[in-house]
């Protein structure tokens, strides 16, 4: 219900919208059923997340405030039911089992998604997001491909994807050859700091084409052994 409700406005006034200043208006209707949601929720449990209740009888209606006043009214609603629909989505489904799902998923798929031998990460990437996409995520909602810039010492990187509602980040990296692994793992450490400054959770796919990792265990013993770190290997 409140996906259902944060999905409504969203429709009814979407954040890039431009135009019509009076877009806003029904906020005191979404305030109501925002706080029917809130009643709802607290009838399973108490409620930790930090949000608001609105007392409708000292909020004006929309006859007697300005477009401007509407729109502050409104988006107040549309973070504190983003922030409630946040909460009730890791109570279900918390965020670690979600992300294991993910890395899972990817895992178990990857190697039969991809139909012909790799020349480059970019081809890996883009069977990648089409699993993504066949899991039912939505680009810019609920993963973003080479965005997310992490400024890191004097320089800036970008994850191949990151997944926004999560606070993870995905990296593809092909290993073609023997002689290039050391450097592969050695770029892998590097994102681990690079990326750990603002994401919780890494998970790097080595898509093997070479055949030189033999042992998957050692290979990602190390790796994993940093907090927040899963490490998938796919073999071609």
């Amino acid at each position: 219900m409140a996906e259902a409700l944060l999905d409504a406005m969203n429709l009814a006034a979407p954040s890039s919208a431009t135009g019509d200043v009076w877009r806003y208006a029904s906020y005191k209707q979404y305030m109501r059923k925002y706080n029917d949601l809130l009643d709802l929720a607290e009838a399973i449990e108490p409620l930790e997340a930090p949000v608001d209740r609105y007392n409708l009888d000292a909020v004006p209606n929309f006859a007697n405030t300005l477009a401007m006043q509407q729109q502050g009214l409104f988006e107040d609603v549309r973070a504190n039911l983003s922030i409630l629909r946040a909460y009730l989505q890791n109570r279900v489904n918390p965020r670690s089992e979600r992300i294991a799902g993910i890395a899972d998923f990817l895992e178990a798929n990857l190697r039969r998604a991809v139909l012909y031998k790799p020349e480059k990460e970019k081809d890996v990437q883009d069977v990648v997001e089409q699993l993504l996409i066949g899991r039912g995520m939505e680009k810019g909602l609920d993963y973003d491909r080479e965005s997310g810039r992490v400024r890191y010492s004097s320089k800036e990187v970008i994850p191949d994807f990151n997944l926004l509602q999560l606070g993870t980040a995905i990296e593809v990296k092909l290993v073609k050859d023997a002689t290039k692994l050391g450097v592969i793992i050695d770029e892998i450490n590097a994102d681990i700091v690079a990326y750990g400054k603002a994401y919780g959770i890494l998970v790097f796919v080595v898509y093997d084409v070479s055949g030189n990792i033999r042992d998957d265990a050692e290979f990602r013993r190390d790796l994993e052994a940093k907090d927040g770190v899963r490490a998938l290997v796919i073999k071609h």
